[in-house]
């Protein structure tokens, strides 16, 4: 029973997606996301040019409201628009504009179309690129023209999700062709990009030894209280100058005395 509700609401959000995709068309549509809301269900559509889903004073948001809430009979959803941020990356974008300029120019055109587009996919940073398009181009008999550029995986895990594919169909004079545009992304991480370690180099460096620093001596806490108390007792007064002496040279030892004359008496 569960697995039946899972396959319901699946195949309604598959249909929902369609039926949106055809009726905003020309917009640059790229998918949808739906979102369960306690007030309703919340349908997000993501097209490159938003204004045109809008319409003028939001008449193409409110027709598609009523044919959502008849068709599927949804209680009260509420759709919301984003813009798509880089145009040339996204696959579906990529394959309804050459859908676009086929049914508008014909087939004559149609390879000249396939490598502009090319070009501005691999410019935008795009790693690699495939269009394919199958149909009765250019004559009656039908053929597969393909066009790649660049790197792209086609098995594996990443084929599958990490690779942005898109299938759109083109109704042209001749019949209906089938455009198929696969693009892998910048950024994505591929399991055979391995990168080697570069092997660690040891360096030796020489250590100079550092200089002994002398260590000063903590002062002493007694000898600094002792200086206090010297500085605080007041000074001596000054003692006067005493007028200077002269003081008399003792006479050398060297020195003759002079001999005392004496008197010869008659």
């Amino acid at each position: 029973m569960i697995e039946r509700k899972i396959v319901a609401q699946k195949k309604k959000e598959h249909q929902i997606q369609e039926m949106i995709a055809n009726n905003v068309r020309g917009s640059g549509y790229s998918h949808t996301k739906l979102q369960r809301t306690p007030l309703g269900e919340k349908i997000i559509i993501y097209a490159a040019r938003p204004g045109l889903v809008v319409g003028r004073k939001g008449q193409n948001i409110t027709k598609l409201t009523k044919k959502l809430k008849n068709s599927f009979e949804l209680e009260n959803p509420q759709i919301e628009i984003n813009e798509i941020e880089n145009i040339n990356l996204n696959a579906r974008v990529v394959a309804g504009k050459i859908s676009e300029s086929l049914e508008r120019f014909g087939t004559a055109r149609f390879k000249g179309i396939m490598h502009k587009t090319m070009e501005e996919v691999m410019s935008a940073g795009a790693l690699g690129i495939e269009i394919i398009i199958s149909g009765k181009i250019p004559g009656a008999r039908a053929k597969l023209w393909r066009v790649y550029s660049g790197y792209l995986k086609k098995c594996g895990d990443i084929a599958i999700n990490g690779v942005d594919k898109a299938k759109i169909r083109a109704v042209i004079k001749t019949g209906v062709v089938g455009v198929k545009v696969s693009i892998m992304p910048p950024g994505i991480k591929l399991p055979d990009n391995i990168k080697l370690l570069e092997e660690k180099q040891e360096i030796i460096e020489e250590i100079k030894e550092k200089e002994p620093v002398e260590e000063k001596e903590e002062p002493n806490k007694e000898h600094e209280e002792k200086v206090k108390e010297n500085k605080k007792i007041k000074p001596e007064e000054k003692v006067k100058k005493e007028n200077k002496k002269t003081i008399k040279k003792p006479a050398k030892k060297n020195q003759k005395t002079p001999k005392k004359q004496v008197k010869k008496e008659d």
